[in-house]
């Protein structure tokens, strides 16, 4: 280890990284099957106006959990090759601040969204 005591070994970096691709490449995976098996189910329901509002809200959903699940394995492996405890803390804090702010832009569209899937369920005259 070099003159700084915080400095992380190379070797713990690498296998950190080699981990957060694994990870990733199986949520990948997972996410893959989740699309397929939702999608499947879909299609067994009626299609009319209060299934195709609520569908693009799923849609969405899967959308921003795939977003948010890159955006954490970003994280992770930015994490995996930093140098120091100082660029850790560092990751961490913007990492926290965009996902905040994404976050709260998610929310605003999915509750828009339902808004106008729930007026599709009004009954009609």
């Amino acid at each position: 280890m070099s003159q700084n005591p915080f400095e992380l070994p190379q070797q713990m970096r690498e296998l950190a990284e080699k981990n957060v691709e694994q990870a990733r490449a199986t949520y990948g995976q997972f996410m893959d099957a989740m699309t397929q098996a939702v999608g499947m189910w879909t299609k067994g329901l009626p299609a009319n106006e209060l299934t195709s509002g609520f569908k693009v809200v799923q849609e969405r959903a899967i959308g921003y959990a795939k977003e948010n699940a890159e955006a954490s394995f970003a994280l992770a492996s930015d994490l995996a090759t930093a140098k120091d405890v100082q660029e850790v803390f560092q990751l961490q804090s913007q990492y926290a601040q965009s996902q905040v702010q994404a976050y709260a832009t998610q929310a605003q569209e999915i509750g828009r969204l339902m808004g106008e899937a729930m007026q599709g369920m009004k009954p009609r005259r």
